[in-house]
């Protein structure tokens, strides 16, 4: 594991069984995109899970569907599209060539995503937080597992996630137990 990836496992128990993991070249062409380094080694060291009973951690694939990245990223990209229609788009699309790849979502609405752009490198996309009501975003420029790695210890506290999250002490359930 890498050093981020242990620094993560330290603080959120790891599930007991083994994990499947995922057809990454499926996921990768059905997306478009290859996905970040550090996001591949999380799902295959955790899997699709709920994190302190709040945050979903979403997998290619999953068997439980509400956890499944691939049918979430495309209802998000529709939502997307349709919100902004109407509420300004976050600076960040407005090249046309850039998308989003929702990789995590919460029991609040809030979505996660890896703002992929044209020719970029897959681990150092920047993350974009959206609010429930879709009009506020956050930026972080740092990997999946760094940027929940800082949201558990609580050096990161976002306007936008539940001001109970994250609990004093981590859980995680594994999607596939649910």
């Amino acid at each position: 594991m890498s050093p981020e990836l242990n620094q993560l496992a330290e603080l959120l128990p790891r599930p007991q069984t083994q994990q499947a993991v995922p057809d990454w070249d499926a996921t990768e062409a059905a997306l478009q995109a290859v996905l970040p380094t550090d996001y591949r080694n999380l799902i295959e060291a955790f899997g699709a899970g709920l994190i302190d009973d709040y945050f979903l951690l979403l997998e290619p694939g999953c068997s439980n569907d509400v956890y499944d990245l691939i049918k979430i990223s495309g209802e998000r990209e529709h939502a997307n599209e349709a919100l902004w229609k109407f509420e300004d788009k976050p600076v960040e699309m407005e090249p046309a060539a850039n998308r989003l790849i929702c990789w995590a979502t919460t029991d609040n609405g809030e979505y996660l995503y890896w703002l992929v752009q044209d020719a970029d490198v897959p681990d150092s996309r920047p993350i974009l937080l959206n609010s429930e009501s879709g009009e506020e975003w956050e930026r972080y420029d740092m990997t999946v597992t760094r940027f929940l790695t800082l949201v558990l210890r609580g050096e990161i506290r976002s306007h936008v996630f539940w001001d109970r999250f994250p609990l004093p002490v981590h859980e995680f359930r594994p999607a596939q137990d649910m």
